[in-house]
């Protein structure tokens, strides 16, 4: 489900590689019958043809899904396999949808992951940067939680930090002091002021524990060290 992922997630992606057949080839892209979603016969403005495009390297375009044989090996009429090798990326958004987005195709997704993939840091600039996934979709990806910054914080939490600074957690690299100042981020160890109210003895001794060694630079050293990227608040 959608509340189970959240900006900043690194996840592992994969997906059995199934047979389909080639319907067109390109220099830059090879069709393909898609075998996992089916036409959604509700949708008129949106006629979808049951096939998917799948980037060549020609088209410098980042897809998760590949084939075997490779794509430029690959002629119409060819039989092949498409699938999703395990691939690291980390979530930059998450968007919900409801009534679930009638896309012209079924099952209709009722959230996206927003990803970006190993070594790619998010461009405000860039349009179409990110690659979307349906977590909950007909294609069977695997989605493996490898690793969440803040896992002991929901978002929306407000602590306080050693130095007596009230914060509002947004996401692991968006916090918000109460009070303004220049420092961006809370200096460890931390106590859970509110979640929800009042938080439980048992929620407020998880926070202290988690954080009474370690810091935020260290929760941004391991991120970096899986993603290979930066998070957005600290490009330069």
């Amino acid at each position: 489900m959608s509340h189970d992922y959240r900006p900043g997630d690194v996840l592992l992606l994969e997906c059995p590689f199934t047979e389909t057949a080639v319907t067109g080839v390109t220099p830059y892209y090879v069709s393909v019958r898609w075998p996992w979603l089916e036409v959604d016969p509700q949708v008129e403005n949106i006629r979808w043809n049951g096939r998917r495009a799948l980037p060549t390297p020609a088209a410098q375009e980042w897809e998760v899904f590949r084939t075997q044989p490779a794509e430029t090996t690959l002629e119409p009429g060819d039989t092949c396999l498409v699938g999703v090798p395990a691939t690291t990326v980390h979530v930059h958004a998450v968007h919900r949808f409801d009534p679930p987005l009638a896309t012209g195709m079924l099952p209709r997704p009722a959230s996206y992951l927003e990803v970006l993939r190993q070594g790619e840091t998010h461009d405000p600039c860039l349009e179409d940067q990110g690659y979307t996934i349906d977590p909950a979709g007909g294609e069977p990806i695997r989605i493996e939680l490898f690793f969440r910054p803040y896992a002991f914080l929901e978002l929306g939490d407000e602590v306080a930090d050693r130095n007596g600074r009230a914060w509002r957690f947004d996401a692991a690299w968006n916090w918000h002091p109460f009070e303004g100042g220049q420092s961006r981020t809370p200096t460890w160890p931390l106590r859970l002021i509110t979640r929800h109210g009042d938080p439980t003895p048992k929620q407020a001794e998880e926070v202290a524990r988690a954080t009474a060694a370690g810091s935020h630079s260290d929760e941004l050293e391991r991120w970096s060290a899986l993603t290979h990227a930066r998070p957005v608040a600290y490009q330069q």
